[in-house]
Order: C-alpha cells, then structure tokens, then sequence
C-alpha cells in the first residue's frame, strides 16, 4: 500500500494517462466502474440510490456511477450542486451520457431544492474530492450539513466532501460517511483517528494506475511496510545454528502487581527469536517468572517489590529493554539513569520508564542513539508536549526522532515508525481488538528479540510493529476481533513469522 498527497496522486493519474496511453474519460470510467462493483457487492438492485455530484471531476465519477447503477437496475435519484459554471469535460461528458439514458439531474441552487430522500436510500457523495483547498462554506456546507442529519447510511467517493487530503480539518464543516471508496491509494487524512468519524470504513480501489511512476518518486518517502521489508530482515537458520547465534536480551520489568507485564514481555521475546533472554524483576517475582516463561533465565532484584539496581554486566547482552510494569518511583528513576548512562547501547524504552523520561526531561538527552521508544498517544505528549491533531503529532513524532536521534513507534492504528534518519513506515497490520492491557509490552519484546537478532533498531522497530499486529489479525480471524488478549496474541506470534517466511508476494 501507498501514502500519496492530493498531488501526487494527481500526477499519477496524469502519468497513466499519458503512458497507458488512456484517455482520462477513460480513467474515469474505470474508477467508476470499480466503485460501481464494490456497490453492486453490497447492495441488491432495486436498492435506491440518491447521489449528490459537484461539477468537477469528484462530481464526474458520482455521474458515471448514477449511470452504471441506473443501467443495472437500481433506482437512481441524482442532484448537483449549481453554481452557475459549466464544470470539467469530463463532468459534461458523463452528464451528457446520463441525458442520453433519459436520467436528468435535479440541479440545487439552494436549501429550497433539496431533494426528498426515499426511506431506504443510500446517499453517494460526489460532490468535492481532493481539490478541496479551504473549508467549506454557504450552500455546500449547509447540504453536507443536511446529508450529515438525514440519518442515511453514505458513501463517499475518493474521500468524503470537506476532508481536506493533506492537512487537518480540524474545526471543519465536513460530510460524514459509513465508507470512504478511495482510488489506488491511502491519503494522509485516512491515517489519523479524529477522521475516523468522517471516513468510516475505508476501501481502497485498484483502478489500474502504472506502478513505474512510484520509481520517480523520493525513496525515503513515507510508505506502509511489506510483508518482503519484513521478511528481507529474516535471519537465515543454518543446520549448525545454536542459541548464541540469535542474541541474549534483557528484559528489566515489573513491580509489585504488574508483574504480568513483564511475563509477557519475556515470553513474547522468547516467543519471536531471541537466543536468550534475561529478565529482571522484583525479588518477589522470580517464581512467577520462572513457571510462566521457563525458557527465560532471571535476576531478583534484591528489593523484593521493585526493580532498583543493576549489578551485572550490562555487555553481556545485545538488546536491553527497560519500563514495563516497571513504576515510576525514585528508586526506578534512579534506575534507569543508571542504565541509560552505563548501556553503551541501543535500548527499548516503553511504558513506565518514558513516564519517568517524561517527568524528568534531562533523561531524555541521555538515551542512546538509536534506540526505540514505544509510546501511545498520551505517554507521547507527555514526553513531547499536546497538539491539536494527527498531521501535527506525526510532524512532532519525525522532527523529534531526528533531533533526538531515536527511533519512535507512535502506537495506535496505522502505527507510524518514525526513524532518527527522518524516514516514516506506516504500519498496516493491527486491530481494535489489540486495544487491550498487555499488547504494547510484548510488543516490547518483540522489538528486543529483533534487535537481539542482530537487525538495526529502526528496521527492528518496524518489522516488530508489523509481526504483532499480524498476530494479532491472525487471533482475531480465528478467535474474536473484539476481545483480544496480550496472551493470545503472543500464542499467534510464531503463525506470524511462519506466513511471513511462506510469503513470496
């Protein structure tokens, strides 16, 4: 998958027209067309359809799928917003063949002329598209206004009218849909939560565009990661292989009451490749570690109910990750800027240990280079300071991961990677069912066994991000998408890595 802005995705219809070579008459109806099939899949003729056009190129597709549903024998209500212009060629084209069926559009210049809408109709949105280049005001805003009220069920064709592309809308008049039919690729604006009330379920249609114009575009341009990005960091097992080939991880986590936390950051490193794995925990848990990760060693920690002191060699092991359950006390503070000034390297910081970083900012210029901070929405404004949208969060997220030179998994849908070299992986794999207590610690391990393996911290922390939400699909799929748990997940890493590995695509 593909993150494109309005323009670029403007070059690459361009570019198809010019090389296919095909008219963009021509691609219209092809997009059309797509959007015409995935409707035909849901709804049953007769179903009543009433659609609401523009008079640019977003208006021309509503046209063209008017005419298609028309001519398959669904009934068909169609309305364009007047504004006294003519609109696009291509728009009076798929007029022109509308006229020619004997459909005629009711054309609204005012709030007078809104049409009545059949009990059952579902409403088509077509009225603005991408080239949206300021909010919407006066009669425009007032029909999405009326559509956002009419208690209709909506489809928005290519992205829903008022939701601009490439920036946030916060604060906007915008039309609220159930599913957003999108053409060949994501747009920014699909990709943070407070759109989610606007988009609703988003389908992206391949409606042919030539994949040769992405090789013109920068390679360190945000993308989705692979399946091949994540399988191309595999670490081949030779016949000879033994378990000091694949790294020793540490693991320090947990305290009175979470220790939980630290059973499944363990168990989800022992259960994604790591060699060996050492956690350290409170005295008190090392019972509880030793039966529920028997394949993980441990060292008690000489309080029995936190973790506060590191008497060991930190060189002995190749990845370290340190906060979850962990708490957020003196005696872990003081812990971890113990580790952070004595690690020598790239560390996993999560959970309890950035809410220390967060309450003691001075921590933050100690972290290595290279590590990986893995924090949610709320640990990450705590750390870096509140914004008012997605579009600025990730802006903070990229300019705070180069200046810093970390490497940060922004946790939520779409997680975005954003590496201390300034490149952005958007995660496409995961599930709400995943929003559960426990999922970001053994994405904690995940992360380790990566790095334990040998793969650099970014690529670790994107590839990592990508196996635990696979899991967690391949749990969801199998047992229930609403109610996950951290446990079950990690039950589903080793699937995970298995159809990865069987993967040729």
């Amino acid at each position: 998958m593909e993150v494109l802005t309005a323009n670029q995705i403007r070059e690459w219809d361009q570019y198809t027209i010019a090389k296919e070579p095909i008219t963009s008459l021509d691609l219209m109806e092809r997009a059309a067309t797509s959007c015409f099939n995935w409707i035909c899949s849901k709804w049953e003729a007769p179903q009543h359809f009433t659609v609401f056009c523009g008079k640019g190129n977003n208006g021309g597709d509503g046209l063209a799928i008017a005419r298609m549903l028309h001519k398959a024998g669904y009934e068909v209500g169609v309305n364009i917003l007047e504004f006294g212009y003519a609109g696009t060629s291509d728009f009076q084209a798929n007029l022109a063949l509308l006229h020619e069926l004997n459909v005629h559009p009711r054309f609204i210049s005012s709030d007078a002329l809104f049409p009545h809408l059949p009990e059952n109709t579902v409403i088509i949105d077509a009225l603005l598209g991408t080239g949206l280049n300021r909010p919407v005001d006066g009669l425009t805003a007032e029909l999405i206004e009326w559509i956002n009220h009419s208690g209709k069920e909506v489809i928005a064709i290519d992205i829903p009218s008022g939701l601009a592309a490439d920036k946030s809308s916060e604060g906007n008049i915008i039309l609220r849909a159930d599913y957003t039919l999108s053409f060949q690729c994501y747009k920014y604006s699909f990709l943070f939560p407070e759109n989610e009330h606007y988009t609703g379920k988003v389908i992206i249609l391949d409606i042919g565009l030539l994949k040769p114009y992405l090789n013109q575009l920068s390679e360190d341009r945000p993308v989705f990661t692979s399946r091949k990005m994540v399988r191309s960091l595999f670490q081949p097992v030779k016949e000879f292989s033994h378990k000091g080939n694949f790294g020793h991880a540490l693991i320090i986590a947990g305290s009175k009451g979470k220790t939980g936390a630290a059973v499944l950051a363990a168990k989800a490193c022992v259960h994604s490749g790591a060699g060996l794995v050492t956690a350290h925990v409170p005295g008190d848990s090392l019972s509880i570690l030793q039966s529920s990760v028997p394949e993980a060693m441990v060292i008690p920690d000489k309080d029995k109910d936190i973790c506060t002191t590191i008497e060991y060699d930190l060189d002995n092991y190749k990845a370290i990750a340190i906060g979850p359950g962990l708490g957020t006390g003196n005696s872990q503070a003081a812990l971890l800027r113990t580790l952070l000034t004595k690690s020598g390297k790239p560390l996993v910081i999560d959970a309890d240990a950035l809410n220390i970083i967060a309450a003691d900012k001075s921590l933050l210029e100690l972290v290595p280079e290279g590590s990986v901070i893995t924090p949610h929405v709320k640990e990450f404004e705590r750390l870096f300071g509140t914004v008012s949208n997605g579009f600025e969060r990730l802006e903070k997220a990229k300019e705070v991961s180069v200046k810093h030179q970390i490497n940060i998994i922004l946790k939520g849908k779409f997680s975005a990677i954003c590496c201390r070299k300034g490149r952005v992986f958007f995660n496409p794999t995961g599930n709400p069912g995943m929003a559960s207590g426990g999922t970001g610690d053994s994405l904690t391990g995940i992360v380790t066994a990566f790095i334990a393996n040998g793969v650099a911290p970014d690529k670790a922390a994107m590839a990592a991000a990508y196996i635990h939400g696979l899991a967690g699909d391949m749990a969801a799929s199998e047992l229930s998408g609403k109610y996950l748990s951290a446990s079950v997940l990690i039950s589903y890493l080793g699937k995970a890595f298995l159809d990865i590995e069987k993967d040729d695509v």
